[in-house]
C-alpha cells in the first residue's frame, strides 16, 4: 500500500506543477516563441519537479530502494499520468486520441515520451545513486 500511496503523491506533486506550468506555457510563451520552442523550455523544469519530488517522496514515505518497490512507485504514478493525460486532458479539450497525436509535434512529442520514461524510472534511477554511495 505504501508503494501505490507513494506512486499517488508522485503523480500529484508532479502533474500539479505541470497543471501550474501549463496555463503559463499556451498563455505566454506560445504566443512568443511558437508551440515547439515553449515544450522545450519547460522540458528542463519539470525535469527538475520529477527529480525533487522523487527524492523527497522516496524519504517522506520511506519508500525501499528494491527495484520493486522503486519500480512500483514510478509506474504507478506513470499510470495516474496517462490517465489524467488521455482521459481528463482529452475530455477538456474536446479531442480524440488520433486528433491529440496529430496535433502534436514531432519534436516535442519525443521530448514528452522521454519525459515519461524519466518518470517512471526516477524513483528507481535515486536508489542505483544510493545504493553508489
Amino acid at each position: 500500500m505504501k508503494i501505490l500511496r507513494a506512486g499517488a503523491l508522485y503523480f500529484a506533486l508532479v502533474f500539479g506543477a505541470g497543471f501550474v506550468l501549463g496555463p503559463i506555457r499556451v498563455l505566454w510563451l506560445v504566443p512568443r516563441i511558437g508551440e515547439r520552442a515553449a515544450e522545450l523550455v519547460e522540458a528542463p523544469i519539470m525535469l527538475a519537479v520529477i527529480i525533487l519530488a522523487a527524492r523527497w517522496i522516496v524519504r517522506k514515505l520511506d519508500v525501499p530502494a528494491q527495484k520493486g518497490a522503486r519500480l512500483g512507485m514510478g509506474l504507478s504514478g506513470l499510470a495516474l499520468v496517462l490517465a489524467a493525460e488521455f482521459g481528463l486532458g482529452l475530455w477538456l479539450r474536446g479531442l480524440t486520441p488520433a486528433d491529440y497525436f496529430a496535433q502534436r509535434d514531432p519534436v516535442a512529442a519525443l521530448v514528452y515520451t522521454g519525459m515519461l520514461g524519466v518518470f517512471a524510472s526516477m524513483p528507481l534511477v535515486l536508489a542505483v545513486l544510493q545504493g553508489r554511495r
